[in-house]
This record gives structure tokens, sequence and C-alpha cells, in this order.
């Protein structure tokens, strides 16, 4: 990727599902939740919880796919601190949150001992605090 990535554009969207199959699912719900209005039945009642359903399937693929993801990230990371973290802070840094490790992975190599010191001491507790706290960000493109 050629833009330089950072907290104000690190935000992931999947065009295909965020900009076309979702709006195309609420509008389906529109739809039908319209038609049972106009002409209320058993049939339409179905296509309206139908259509609920088809959202529910879109929106649970999508959390299990970041699920998965949050996963290796903090695998990662922890391969990461081993190799990047003194003693005594490797050690503390078994603390962090699943959140917080998800966050601390846009620090580039030679700031994660400051960061994860930060929030080990509470200094950075959510995600957007770790986030804003750093000054190198080190780009993750590939995430789902």
């Amino acid at each position: 990727m050629s833009n330089q990535q950072n907290y104000s554009n690190h935000v992931r969207w999947q065009p295909l599902v965020h900009f076309v199959i979702l709006p195309l699912l609420f509008l389906n719900l529109i739809f039908q939740s319209i038609r049972l209005y106009q002409e209320p039945s058993w049939d339409r009642v179905f296509l309206v919880v139908l259509s609920l359903v088809f959202i529910m399937m879109n929106v649970a693929a999508r959390i299990q796919a970041l699920r998965a993801q949050d996963r290796v990230i903090r695998l990662e990371e922890r391969l990461r601190f081993r190799e990047l973290l003194p003693a005594p802070l490797l050690q503390q840094s078994s603390s962090l949150t699943p959140g917080q490790l998800v966050a601390v992975r846009f620090a580039d190599d030679d700031e994660l001992p400051i960061i994860v010191a930060g929030v080990v001491e509470g200094r950075l507790k959510t995600s957007k605090e770790i986030k804003t706290a750093i000054k190198n960000w080190r780009g993750d493109h590939l995430r789902v």
C-alpha cells in the first residue's frame, strides 16, 4: 500500500460487505417490512424474519472472522514480545487484555517497549489510548 497507515486511517472497510451486501440486506428488510404492513400475512412475516436472519448471518460471519484474526494477532504479538521486550517487562506483559494486545500491534519495534510499559503501568488502558499514543505506526494492511 502506498498510504502510510496511522490512527486516523487505520479502519479497514470491506467494500463488498460494508457498501454492497449489508446495504442490500437492510433495503430488503425495509422492503419486506413495508410489504408486511401493506398486506399482512404469515408469508410476509416469514420474509421479514428471513431478512433479519440474513443480516444476522452476515454479522455473525464478520464477527467470527474478526475473532479468528484477533487470536492470530495475539499469538504474533506474544512472539514479538519475546524478541523485543526485556525480561521483566515480558513477564508483566502477560497482564495485557486481548484488546490491548490487538491495539499494541501498531507500535513499531523501537516503540513497542515504551507502549507496553505504558499499558502495564496503567497509563494506557483503552485501545484508543494505546493507538493514539503510538508515534511510529506499524501498518497492518492484511487484516480482514
